[in-house]
């Protein structure tokens, strides 16, 4: 069993400081994967923990509370294992040697696709990154420029998605494969300033034919529904921080003309109600439709639960935002201080509504599954 409360502990020291550094920290890298938590979802007969998506929520909830960047960071990770073992669409001894990294040292992975010319890869388009195979074909070498690599050269491995002559594939490749450059240029950003979301350029870097990591024939793999679960966790989960943080400031502020704790005041106790209200609706939610998800390919259900992701995911940003700047409110000026993590919250959950399903796009597509039901 995870022990999340030492480890949140553990991250949440170090979040303010992370913050202002704008510097994911390696103590929290190294505490993630020494606790097992990269090993989630690894399946039990494979070494892992065996959590279901609705145990792997609730702890990317608890996670985010402490620092949103570093639950960013793995839950990157937990999205990628998650739909890689639901879709079982990689190569054997790949995926093989992914699962026995994440059990026995840790592992910290990231899908590696956007790109400054194509934007996010969920609207289409071709990568100009490319793969091209040596004269024997023993060999891929790849040439290109990533940005938003979240993680940044705090990743032990990448799941990189490119052109070659053959169309989009993708490669697995440790980060301290030569011919890697790394470039920051993340840590002044508006959100998740402490998540090392930097820009990776590849110079002939040679990799084996094997690190292909789906065959060029592979059909299409289903949609990813753990990563709109999992990033609308870490997004409540920053909210759910906001809520602790300015419940404890309440609690402690004792203005001299009151003589008693801020928190005592009904217009305080009405504020707080009404953010958690919208806290434990989205958070009920959330956890609901991923309760839901059996695993496995089962394309019949991930079909029917799209229209409910979409909706839990739209619920848990729009939530996020309505409840950080409500905190705000709360504590009043002391609230843009960094002497409270309650700016840090505000900023975070903003980046919440730039990962698809979102806007205009998970409306329509909740609504015309609102439409069909009726029909």
């Amino acid at each position: 069993m995870v022990d999340l409360q030492t480890l949140t502990e553990q991250i949440r020291s170090r979040a303010a400081e992370a913050d202002k550094h704008g510097r994911f920290p390696a103590e929290d890298a190294a505490d993630l994967k020494k606790s097992g938590y990269t090993a989630l979802n690894v399946p039990k007969a494979m070494g892992g923990y065996g959590y279901s998506m609705r145990d792997c929520i609730a702890a990317q909830l608890e996670l985010a509370k402490a620092s949103t960047s570093t639950a960013l960071v793995a839950g990157m990770n937990m999205q990628v294992q998650g739909s890689l073992h639901d879709a079982q669409t990689w190569s054997e001894p790949i995926y093989q040697q992914l699962v026995e990294t994440a059990v026995s040292d840790g592992i910290l992975l990231n899908s590696v696709a956007s790109e400054p010319q194509l934007g996010s890869p969920s609207r289409g388009g071709s990568y100009r990154t490319f793969a091209e195979l040596s004269a024997d074909g023993r060999e891929w070498v790849v040439n290109g420029h990533k940005n938003w690599i979240t993680g940044g050269r705090h990743l032990t491995h990448m799941l990189v998605k490119l052109s070659s002559e053959e169309g989009n594939i993708a490669l697995f490749l440790p980060n301290h494969t030569a011919g890697l450059r790394w470039e920051e240029t993340w840590g002044d950003a508006l959100s998740l300033r402490a998540s090392d979301s930097h820009d990776l350029y590849f110079e002939d870097v040679r990799l084996p034919y094997e690190a292909l990591a789906i065959a060029l024939d592979a059909p299409k793999p289903p949609p990813n529904i753990w990563f709109p679960m999992v990033m609308a966790a870490t997004y409540l989960g920053g909210a759910l921080g906001a809520r602790d943080a300015v419940i404890q400031y309440a609690l402690e502020r004792v203005p001299t003309a009151l003589g008693r704790p801020i928190a005592t005041l009904p217009k305080i106790q009405r504020q707080v109600g009404e953010i958690d209200i919208a806290l434990q609706a989205a958070s009920c939610l959330l956890l609901d439709v991923a309760g839901a998800w059996t695993g496995g390919v089962n394309l019949e259900l991930r079909q029917k639960l799209l229209p409910r992701i979409a909706a839990a995911k739209t619920l848990a940003t729009d939530t996020a935002n309505l409840v950080t700047e409500k905190t705000l409110q709360i504590a009043g000026g002391a609230s843009i201080s960094k002497e409270l993590p309650l700016e840090r919250f505000f900023r975070d959950v903003r980046a919440g509504s730039m990962h698809p399903p979102s806007g205009d796009s998970a409306l329509e597509m909740v609504g015309r599954a609102a439409i069909d039901g009726v029909i």
